[in-house]
């Protein structure tokens, strides 16, 4: 298979998997980085940040019921969503990946860690939280979060700030080219949220053993500091990188600043 080069533009695979129809997309060379977005996020996503990762090649995808990937027939759990990541590197004939994920996809990078710890060889937390018994967001974002009218546009621009915190407060217009919707479909919707009932990293995360890199902002209203700092004091050796001002969104909104951090983390090993 061939691999685009990382000043090459990303290349767009369709691939058929436990009979869902997913769009994934591969960029760059090297060593290969398993990307896992946020709860709402599509693959362009990672645009802002892909230009960073030079010297890796990054795998993305839309998970089911997002962008251009197939709706499953129901809801998927965080095991399954995990065990789809696995698939998906299966089908680029890749037997281990270093895993970044963000958000949502930090819950899933994590369940991947655990379940299938022979597969990830480095793991990248951002922005993320270990479930159950964490300590919930501010409301005021969290509402945001969720409600559909948010996402317009214009509206999104208004309330980024509150949202997502750290430079979209001063700077609300980045928002605008980071992709960021909700999806359409309000079954699929439900169908995401549903991987976080009932799940939580707490009682084995201190059997991930992969070397662990947990990126954190200290304006983040969705995850809040602290349980980055639970989350890299109960993984073994795990570092924790906090950054001063950053918000949920600053893996995009700074990603010329933590694009090294992340690229020199992976190479150590």
């Amino acid at each position: 298979m061939t691999v685009a080069t990382s000043v090459a533009p990303a290349r767009d695979v369709q691939l058929r998997i436990r009979g869902l129809r997913i769009h994934a997309q591969v960029h760059g060379e090297g060593e290969p980085l398993l990307l896992y977005s946020g709860i709402w996020g599509e693959v362009r996503l990672w645009e802002r940040l892909l230009p960073h990762l030079a010297g890796f090649q990054t795998i993305a995808f839309d998970p089911p019921g997002i962008g251009r990937s197939q709706r499953p027939p129901y809801p998927l759990s965080m095991w399954s969503l995990a065990e789809m990541g696995t698939v998906v590197l299966d089908e680029f004939g890749i037997k281990s990946a270093h895993v970044l994920g963000v958000s949502f996809g930090g819950a899933v990078a994590q369940q991947m860690a655990f379940s299938h710890s022979s597969r990830v060889r480095r793991l990248v937390l951002v922005s993320t939280s270990f479930g159950g018994f964490a300590m919930p967001g501010n409301l005021e974002a969290l509402w945001h979060f969720i409600h559909p009218r948010s996402y317009h546009p214009e509206r999104l621009e208004q309330v980024a700030g509150a949202m997502f915190g750290g430079r979209l407060r001063s700077e609300p217009e980045l928002i605008r080219s980071m992709h960021i919707r909700r999806p359409t479909d309000t079954l699929a919707t439900l169908y995401r949220m549903a991987g976080l009932i009932g799940w939580t990293s707490l009682p084995w995360m201190w059997t991930i053993g992969q070397p662990t890199l947990v990126l954190a902002g200290d304006d983040d209203p969705v995850t809040p500091l602290v349980n980055h700092r639970v989350i890299a004091a109960l993984i073994p050796g795990a570092r924790l990188h906090t950054v001063p001002g950053g918000g949920h969104l600053m893996l995009l909104d700074s990603a010329a600043q933590l694009g090294p951090v992340i690229t020199r983390f992976l190479r150590e090993g």
